[in-house]
C-alpha cells in the first residue's frame, strides 16, 4: 500500500492536497500489520518509509506536515515495545487524518456562507474545497453562474466543471486557461483553493498567478478557500514540482525545449481573503 501510494502521488492520481495527506498518512498503517523483532527496527521502518512518502511530493505542505508530525510523535515518545508503537502510530495517524478532514469541511462551510447568493464566480483548477462549498451554497438555496478554467495541460478543470454542472442552481461554462481575462470582467468574485501559503506567498496549481493579476487589474476580488493547516509560517520550503513534457506535447521535440511547472507563486497582496476552518484572514 506504500508503494502504491507513492506512485499515486507521484502520478498526482489525486489533485485535492488533503486528500494526499490523508492517503499518506493511511498508507503508513500498512506497517501495523508487518512482525518486527524489535521497537528500534519499527521506528526506522516508519521513518524510512515516511520519508518515501514525503519524497513522493516535496511540494504538498500537508503530506509533508501529516507524515513529519506522525513519525515525528512516535520517534519522540520512544515507545517501550512494538505494541506500543504501534498503537502510537494509529492514534496520530487518526488524529491527523481526524483534523485534516474536519478542517477541510469546516473551510468549505465557511466558504458556503460567504459565498453571496446570485453572483458570477470564476475558478480555477480542481479543488475539493470550493467544490464542497459550492455544494452546501447550492443546497441551502443559493445560485451562481461559474466560469471554470481547463487548467492545462492535465485539463484537471474538465473533471470540475463536470462536478459543478450537477449541481442545481449552477449555470457552469469551462473555457481556456487564456480566455479568463475575456470573462473576469463578469465575474464578482475569483475563488480557488490553495496546496498552501508560505509566509507572504501563495502556492496553487500553475495559472493561478495570472488569474490573479488580471483579477487585481480589473477590479475582481481573489479569495482562496482552504484549511488553515495550508498556512505555514515557518519549517517548510516550497518545491516546485516539474511534469514529464509529454503532458503538453507528445510529438517528438526538436531545436526547443519544454518545461511544465505545477505550480506558480501569487502574492497574498493580490488576495482579498482567505476562507479556513479558523474563520476569515483578510490581506
Amino acid at each position: 500500500m506504500i508503494d502504491e501510494t507513492v506512485a499515486e502521488i507521484k502520478a498526482m492520481q489525486s489533485h485535492s492536497s488533503s486528500v494526499v495527506a490523508v492517503n499518506a498518512a493511511r498508507a503508513l498503517e500498512e506497517l501495523l500489520e508487518r512482525e518486527f523483532t524489535t521497537v528500534e527496527e519499527y521506528v526506522r521502518t516508519l521513518e524510512r518509509n515516511g520519508t518515501a512518502l514525503r519524497r513522493a511530493n516535496p511540494s504538498h505542505a500537508s503530506l509533508q506536515n501529516a507524515i513529519r508530525e506522525i513519525v515525528g510523535d512516535v520517534t519522540a515518545a520512544a515507545p517501550a515495545d512494538v505494541p506500543a508503537a504501534k498503537r502510537l502510530t494509529q492514534e496520530r495517524i487518526d488524529a491527523v487524518v481526524s483534523r485534516v478532514e474536519s478542517g477541510k469541511q469546516l473551510a468549505a462551510t465557511n466558504g458556503a456562507e460567504f459565498l453571496v447568493d446570485g453572483t458570477t464566480v470564476l475558478t480555477h483548477d480542481y479543488s475539493t474545497t470550493v467544490l464542497e462549498a459550492l455544494e452546501r451554497a447550492t443546497a441551502a438555496g443559493k445560485t451562481f453562474e461559474l466560469y471554470v478554467t481547463e487548467a492545462r495541460p492535465r485539463y484537471i478543470g474538465r473533471r470540475m466543471v463536470r462536478a459543478l454542472s450537477e449541481l442545481d442552481g449552477v449555470e457552469a461554462t469551462l473555457i481556456t486557461d487564456s480566455a479568463h481575462g475575456v470573462y473576469l470582467e463578469e465575474c464578482d468574485r475569483v475563488v480557488i483553493g490553495m496546496d498552501c501559503i508560505v509566509e507572504q506567498t501563495l502556492y496553487n496549481r500553475v495559472g493561478t498567478y495570472p488569474i490573479a493579476a488580471t483579477a487585481s487589474q480589473v477590479g475582481v476580488p481573489v479569495t482562496v478557500f482552504g484549511s488553515a493547516s495550508k498556512l505555514i509560517t515557518d519549517g517548510f520550503v516550497f518545491e516546485n514540482e516539474y511534469r514529464v513534457e509529454s503532458e503538453v506535447m507528445r510529438e517528438p521535440t526538436e531545436g526547443f525545449a519544454i518545461e511544465n511547472p505545477a505550480y506558480d507563486a501569487t502574492p497574498v497582496s493580490m488576495l482579498e481573503c482567505v476562507v479556513t476552518d479558523d474563520g476569515v484572514l483578510e490581506f
